[in-house]
């Protein structure tokens, strides 16, 4: 058996055909309406009236199958600082069709790739903050709500090479996490406090780790009883916000902490009550916002790097024995959202090498397409790459 350790798989991309204004710093202008229309043109699949737009990744993760869908706002909200970037920003009526078009592509993906010990499955989200200036680095290119869905061939990720467990990227397990370094067991009680579940259920560690990169390490997880059925129930799609909720109560409070010596409660936290009892009255959680407090006070480049309102990474994913696992995680400058499971892609630009997987990559997607219109789900698109049909 290969080694357990994150790996690390080069990925070819086609070279995007946009050329940054003279002046412009490139994260500025991923962030502008003209670098969306060209992801709509050159990129595009289908399109609703809700403005959720699915297209392939330009810069992707995987060959095998990689596509996101985007909240494209860039028309209608000119500000990148003020466009959504987390689903408890958008309309229930977005969130609605949103949800549906997940439960069809996660539903596709189990179909074609029905075997965990022959293919990673993810799906899931990372916030993009817009509370960063545009110009510090790592800002994410597109400044609005987006997610993806990714498969890994596992022989792929035999093959690679063992990533380097201090990539910086590499975040989010145990042994880097500020919550989880000195906050672990209050993060969990808070969890487990606040959250009234029903179809989602407590893993553990063993469950939801994927043997073969040893991530997620320490982070919440819950299994989702019923299966890839639960998802076409609409109540496993509130507990997803809800765990949601929960972790953006729990980063604002500690942040609020952070910033002021003894902060009063939010006025607009979801669980007022878990939060005062839980949170406000523990020796650990106030510990360590006291500890990062101290540190911003004389560590000028710590405090910038600070992100002061909620940045999450929450996905679904199948573990070893074919469960699919929800998790969320704090999101650091510059991560992933595959670094969660252990995956680092050194994304490569290599037309000759992309156009060979390009056909069969492009077919799944139209077939996803396909089924995502049948459904009432949005149109089609046509680029040069594809018909609208």
């Amino acid at each position: 058996m290969s080694q357990a350790g994150p790996r690390e798989i080069v990925t070819p991309f086609r070279p995007i055909p946009l050329e940054v204004p003279e002046g412009m710093k490139p994260n500025e202008f991923f962030n502008s309406a003209e670098n969306l229309n060209d992801l709509v043109n050159n990129n595009g699949l289908l399109l609703n009236d809700e403005h959720l737009l699915l297209y392939r990744k330009a810069l992707g993760h995987s060959t095998e199958f990689d596509c996101s869908i985007i909240y494209n706002t860039s028309q209608t909200i000119l500000n990148p600082l003020g466009r959504p970037v987390r689903r408890s920003q958008v309309s229930d009526t977005v969130k609605h069709v949103w949800n549906r078009m997940n439960q069809i592509i996660i539903d596709y993906m189990l179909e074609q790739y029905p075997d965990p010990a022959q293919h990673l499955i993810l799906a899931g989200e990372a916030s993009l903050d817009a509370t960063w200036p545009l110009t510090s680095p790592g800002v994410p290119s597109i400044r609005m709500l987006h997610n993806h869905f990714i498969v890994f061939p596992m022989e792929q990720l035999k093959n690679a090479k063992l990533a380097d467990v201090n990539n910086p990227n590499l975040t989010d397990g145990g042994q880097h996490s500020l919550f989880q370094a000195y906050m672990r067991d209050v993060y969990q009680e808070f969890f487990d406090k606040a959250l009234q579940l029903k179809i989602l259920k407590p893993a553990s560690e063993d469950d939801a780790r994927i043997g073969l990169t040893g991530y997620p390490q320490g982070l919440p997880s819950w299994e989702i009883s019923g299966g890839a059925a639960a998802l076409r129930d609409v109540q496993f799609w509130k507990e997803y916000d809800e765990v949601l909720k929960g972790f953006i109560d729990f980063y604002r409070t500690f942040f609020s902490q952070v910033s002021s010596r003894n902060s009063p409660i939010l006025p607009d936290v979801y669980y007022p009550k878990e939060v005062e009892s839980v949170l406000l009255f523990n020796n650990d959680f106030l510990k360590t916002a006291k500890k990062v407090r101290d540190r911003c006070i004389v560590d000028a480049k710590y405090a910038n790097a600070i992100r002061w309102q909620p940045a999450f990474k929450q996905l679904i994913y199948r573990n070893d024995s074919g469960k699919l696992i929800v998790t969320i995680s704090q999101n650091s400058i510059g991560n992933a959202i595959t670094e969660l499971l252990g995956v680092v892609v050194n994304r490569t630009p290599d037309a000759d090498a992309y156009s060979k997987l390009q056909p069969k990559l492009i077919a799944r997607l139209l077939e996803v397409r396909r089924r995502l219109v049948e459904a009432d789900l949005g149109d089609g698109i046509a680029t040069e790459f594809w018909d609208k049909e």
